[in-house]
C-alpha cells in the first residue's frame, strides 16, 4: 500500500460493514471465539512513539478496545499490565504476547473488577511490576441486555454498577499514591450515555455516571497535574456483544444505523485512548472524546 493509500482512506470502507451471525458466548466472552474477528490493529497499528517510556495499567485489555489500547501503547513505547477476568486468560495470553513482540513488557494480572479488594490492590501491583505507573485507563465494562425493567433484578443491577462505575472510583483512588504530575486516567463511556437503548437501562445508566465522574475528578486533579478524560465508543463489534450483550436478532444489524453504515472495530479507538494519554492533549482535561461513526452527541 502507497503512502497516499495510507494517508487517505474513505472511513466507509476502511473497514468491512459485517453482518455478524446470530451466535452466543457465555460471559464475559472471547475474541477467540468471535464471529467474525475483531481488528485489534495487531497487522495494522503503528507508533510513532508518543508514549514513550510510559508504564500503563489497562482494564479489560484482553479482547475488544482494551486490547486494541494495549497494543497502540506497546507500539508507541509503553508497557503495560493487563487486567482481566480468569475466564478470558486465552485472549490475555495472546494480547500478551502481542505487546511482547513489540518489545514492551506486558505484566498479566487476572481478577474480578466486582471484588473490592482486587481494585484495590491492583494499581500497587501494576507499579510494582512494571517499576511504577503513570497510565491508568479504566475500559472494562459489563453490558447484558435485558428488554423489560421486571426482569432486571438487584444481582445485575448491583454487578453492573460494580463493574462498570465503582471498579473506576476504587481503582483510580488506589492508584492516586502512584500517579505523578504528567499522568493520566482514561475512562471508557459509550454512546450510550447520550443515547439510552431501552434494552440497556442499567450499562447506559453507569455510563451516565462515568461521564460525569470524568468531569468531576478531572477539575478535582488538574492542579496536581493529573488529567482525567474519556472516550465514548459507538457500538464497536467486541465479545461484550454476543455474550448477551446485545438482542441476539439485532446482531446482523450491529452498527449499521450509523452515518458510516458499519460498526466499528477496536482499533479504530485506539488513537483516542493514545491522544488523551500522550502530552499532546496536555490542555485536554473533563472531557469526553466521541468515536461513534458520526451519530450526533451532545
Amino acid at each position: 500500500m502507497t503512502t497516499d493509500q495510507l494517508t487517505f482512506q474513505n472511513p466507509v470502507d476502511r473497514f468491512p460493514s459485517i453482518s455478524p451471525p446470530k451466535q452466543d458466548q457465555p460471559e464475559p466472552g472471547l475474541d477467540a471465539d468471535l464471529a467474525p474477528q475483531t481488528d485489534r490493529g495487531e497487522h495494522s497499528y503503528r507508533g510513532t512513539g508518543r508514549l514513550a517510556g510510559r508504564r500503563a495499567l489497562i482494564t479489560g485489555a484482553d479482547s475488544g478496545i482494551g486490547a486494541a489500547v494495549a497494543i497502540a501503547f506497546a507500539r508507541e513505547g509503553a508497557d503495560v499490565a493487563l487486567s482481566y477476568l480468569p475466564a478470558e486468560e486465552e485472549d490475555a495470553r495472546y494480547i500478551g504476547r502481542v505487546v511482547e513482540e513489540t518489545g514492551r513488557k506486558a505484566v498479566l494480572l487476572p481478577g474480578d473488577l466486582a471484588d473490592s479488594q482486587y481494585c484495590a490492590s491492583l494499581p500497587d501491583r501494576a507499579a510494582e511490576a512494571l517499576g511504577g505507573l503513570d497510565a491508568l485507563v479504566n475500559n472494562a465494562g459489563r453490558q447484558i441486555a435485558i428488554e423489560h425493567i421486571e426482569d432486571l433484578d438487584d444481582d445485575q443491577w448491583s454487578s453492573t454498577f460494580d463493574v462498570n462505575i465503582r471498579a473506576i472510583y476504587r481503582i483510580s483512588k488506589a492508584a492516586l499514591r502512584h500517579l505523578e504530575p504528567g499522568s493520566t486516567i482514561v475512562n471508557s463511556t459509550s454512546i450510550q450515555a447520550y443515547d439510552p437503548s431501552p434494552h440497556l437501562v442499567d450499562y447506559a445508566s453507569t455510563k451516565a455516571a462515568i461521564n460525569n465522574f470524568t468531569k468531576g475528578l478531572g477539575q478535582q486533579l488538574a492542579p496536581r497535574g493529573i488529567r482525567v478524560n474519556a472516550v465514548a465508543p459507538g457500538p464497536i463489534w467486541t465479545p461484550l456483544q454476543v455474550s448477551d450483550g446485545q438482542p441476539k436478532d439485532a446482531l446482523p444489524d450491529f452498527g449499521k444505523s450509523t452515518p458510516l453504515g458499519r460498526a466499528g472495530q477496536p482499533t479504530e479507538l485506539a488513537p483516542a485512548y493514545v491522544f488523551l494519554t500522550s502530552a499532546e492533549s496536555s490542555y485536554v482535561i473533563g472531557e469526553t472524546l466521541n468515536v461513534n461513526g458520526g451519530t450526533p452527541s451532545p
